[in-house]
């Protein structure tokens, strides 16, 4: 395979991103407004300000790579639509909350891949800042990850 091939694949994954991260500004406000719990909204926040962080990495990838074509994310575009349902659907507020938890780490694991795929080939075609970008977002996102793990398990144990 040659490097073209890979950087035509890397230019895609960045216009998939991209259109991710409008998907979830879009979802940013919904989300909030139905989260009650004080860390969740805390956490939400926080995944605010990580977000702004990773768009100003992926724009700066997507400068790198000379640009891309815009394209539709149908998989955030289907976690957002599930989450909506998931909020719609709550019992109580602490469903709600626990569900906001389960949409939003279903999102962060498309992130995890996508950001993880980028790294590794960017890697290979000596991307090495667009590389060592997404590797940081990679591991960002596994933090929140793990963050909303314990936050899960600290109100399921405040509802029992």
């Amino acid at each position: 395979m040659s490097d073209q091939a890979i950087k035509t694949l890397v230019s895609q994954g960045l216009a998939a991103m991209k259109a991710g991260g409008k998907v979830a500004e879009k979802a940013t406000a919904d989300i909030q407004r139905d989260a009650r719990d004080p860390d969740l909204k805390a956490a939400l926040e926080e995944g605010n300000r990580t977000s702004t962080e990773w768009k100003r990495r992926m724009e700066r990838a997507i400068d790198e790579i000379g640009g891309i074509e815009g394209i539709e994310n149908q998989i955030l575009q289907a976690h957002y639509d599930v989450s909506k349902e998931i909020r719609a659907k709550a019992e109580d507020d602490q469903s709600r909350d626990l569900g906001i938890i389960a949409a939003g780490q279903m999102a962060l694991h498309y992130w995890i891949a996508a950001f993880g795929t980028m790294a590794s080939y960017a890697s290979r075609v000596g991307m090495t800042q667009l590389a060592q970008d997404m590797k940081t977002s990679v591991d960002e996102a596994k933090q929140a990850d793990e963050a909303h793990n314990k936050l899960a398990a600290k109100i399921m144990q405040k509802a029992a």
